[in-house]
């Protein structure tokens, strides 16, 4: 981590009229801002993505499945509660952060949904151990709603059921969607397919954690724990994809930090050396990407746009560079870009990126 890095430098003004709020008509119909390896920006649309891929690139998608992570109901006592779902543990066992006016103790029985009743077993840091009569999936499924990020202000829909969700999600497990996955249509993947261009997926179970900014100094900040699935084929055509003169684009910063993990386990030179791999590598990852921070899985990165003072924010600083981000955030708010969870894109390139 470079020393002098201040959270000043990840601080941007943002008019809140440019956080949207509903997802545009179609899954693509949205901006993309092309910060090439030069540093020059580019004005497009999403579907000009396409003019920006090569055969041989291989694409990395999150396939998590975003539950119906957020219940209402009440105490015993009749006092309100809200909880969120943030890890299943096991079938019938979550963590979840619970909203009440006191915290409950280990004991307490909350009435949710109307429908059911869960146990406090007892607390982990700020979040409470669940037990549930059933398996926890399934009574999210019935009774559950969409936990729509802090800055959307409606209730979650029946579009945002859909809209919230990637047309690939499989893994159910995630309480935040991966979102640069949004603007990807069934249509647009099949165009993909026809370049020549490669897929590939990766399972990063996103937490409530991610909307968190960063609070004190960067160098104290403590990552939350995120658990994510690599699959070894998926490293091996990553390593194929760049033998044939191809780029490795993670569609998402939780595709980079799912890759970026995998590397302590096998890095493109273990791989290229012979390394063996189980089938797939799978752990808990706190990775906390920062400027000064070398990758060595990703060569570009299609991205949202993300909060001021954010962890994302400066992993994509770490990939670009701070002041071209810095440059692109400005561009982007001046020129209306919309702007989070479903709001425009971004498509990075690498300084390093040789074209």
């Amino acid at each position: 981590m470079t020393p002098s890095l201040d959270i000043s430098q990840f601080d941007y003004e943002l008019p809140q009229e440019l956080i949207a709020q509903s997802p545009p008509p179609q899954r693509g119909d949205s901006r993309l801002l092309h910060l090439d390896s030069r540093g020059q920006l580019h004005d497009l649309q999403f579907p000009d993505l396409l003019s920006l891929l090569r055969p041989n690139d291989l694409l990395v998608f999150n396939d998590t499945r975003v539950i119906k992570a957020r219940l209402l109901g009440r105490k015993a006592s009749g006092g309100k509660v809200e909880v969120l779902i943030e890890r299943i543990t096991r079938s019938d066992q979550a963590l979840a952060h619970v909203r009440s006016s006191k915290s409950p103790k280990p004991g307490t029985v909350l009435d949710l949904a109307d429908a059911f009743q869960a146990t406090v077993l007892g607390r982990e840091g700020e979040l409470f151990l669940l037990a549930f009569p059933e398996p926890v999936l399934d009574l999210l499924d019935r009774h559950g709603a969409t936990p729509l990020p802090p800055y959307i202000e409606h209730a979650a829909g029946q579009e945002d059921e859909e809209r919230y969700q990637t047309v690939y999600a499989r893994e159910p497990g995630a309480v935040a969607a991966p979102t640069a996955g949004l603007h990807f249509s069934d249509a647009l993947m099949e165009k993909i397919d026809a370049l020549g261009v490669q897929k590939a997926f990766v399972t990063l179970h996103v937490g409530a954690g991610t909307f968190q900014p960063v609070r004190g100094a960067i160098e104290d900040h403590v990552m939350h724990s995120e658990r994510f699935r690599v699959p070894a084929d998926t490293l091996r055509k990553a390593q194929a994809a760049r033998q044939a003169g191809g780029r490795v684009i993670a569609v998402g910063t939780t595709s980079v930090r799912s890759l970026e993990s995998a590397a302590a386990v096998c890095s493109p030179e273990q791989l290229a050396a012979g390394a063996a791999l189980p089938d797939s590598i799978e752990d808990d990852t706190r990775l906390f990407i920062t400027p000064g921070y070398r990758y060595q899985w990703v060569d570009a990165l299609i991205t949202n746009f993300h909060l001021p003072q954010s962890t994302l924010l400066m992993l994509v600083s770490a990939f670009a560079g701070l002041e071209p981000i810095r440059r692109a955030y400005r561009h982007a708010v001046q020129s209306r870009y919309r702007f989070f969870s479903y709001g425009d894109a971004m498509f990075l390139e690498s300084p390093d990126t040789i074209l």
